[in-house]
């Protein structure tokens, strides 16, 4: 590996483990998380697969001084690393999890080298989180521009507020701290630029694009991608399928570990 696969590897704090002959399963963590949310499928997935991790510019120990405003500006910036990350590490047949924002982040990976992929598992998708005619986001335009006044105003309460909100399970309040105490780790400035290319983002049109064999992974019940969301994103991505976890809350890698590591296996492992 050169000097600049050195600098992928540093810049996105690639981890692999697991099984170093298996079929390459990536796990792509969504807005104010970390690879470390993770941390309770890996187990599983090891046992069968070649796990890469890694951290999005901006959070967990991602390299900060790679971030650049206009790179990330939009969600393309992100899909770029990824397809950086798979070139430098030599992966193919790779099959790709995004969780929530990091979905369409795959999705525009797979558009751009659908002969890198095996598959996509889109965990809580969402390609658009503002109602639109009788497409249902699940938020207004007010609501996320509120959302995004707030998170200008003063990240750390806004973080406070949300982040039992996104994890949902009240009655495990242990979730939501986790979830608020991963915001806080994130720096405001690029968490700010995030929010707004993760809330303000529309990949509506990308989805009937998508080539490469797809699952859509929801819950029962999810304040930031309702039911609706999944099932637009399954009827709009040809041959895709679905699976509803037996889960709440929109981060059911953790809420939800068992279910959401069998689901990603069952998919990841199919011949193809």
């Amino acid at each position: 590996m050169g000097d600049m696969g050195l600098e992928v590897v540093r810049r996105n704090n690639i981890t692999v483990t697991g099984h170093e002959d298996g079929p390459v399963v990536m796990l792509a963590h969504g807005f104010g998380c970390d690879q470390n949310l993770w941390r309770l499928v890996v187990p599983e997935l090891a046992e069968r697969f070649r796990v890469v991790l890694f951290d999005h510019v901006g959070a967990g120990r991602s390299d900060l001084s790679a971030w650049d405003r206009d790179r990330y500006e939009g969600l393309d910036g992100y899909a770029g690393d990824v397809l950086e990350i798979c070139q430098e590490l030599e992966l193919t047949e790779v099959t790709f999890v995004g969780h929530s924002v990091a979905s369409m982040i795959g999705v525009l990976a797979a558009l751009r080298e659908p002969e890198r992929f095996a598959g996509l598992v889109l965990l809580v998708p969402s390609p658009c989180y503002i109602d639109d005619g009788d497409y249902r986001g699940g938020f207004s335009r007010d609501d996320i521009a509120e959302l995004l006044d707030s998170l200008d105003s003063n990240y750390l309460g806004w973080s406070a507020a949300m982040a039992p909100v996104i994890m949902g399970n009240p009655e495990r309040p242990e979730l939501g701290e986790e979830l608020t105490n991963s915001f806080c780790r994130t720096d405001p400035v690029i968490a700010r630029s995030f929010a707004r290319a993760t809330f303000l983002s529309d990949h509506r049109a990308d989805l009937p694009g998508v080539t490469v064999p797809t699952l859509v992974v929801d819950c029962v019940q999810d304040a930031i991608a309702p039911p609706e969301v999944g099932r637009y994103v399954t009827a709009q991505i040809p041959g895709s399928a679905q699976v509803t976890l037996p889960a709440t809350g929109h981060c059911p890698q953790l809420s939800a570990p068992a279910a959401t590591a069998h689901a990603i296996a069952d998919f990841a492992g199919r011949p193809r």
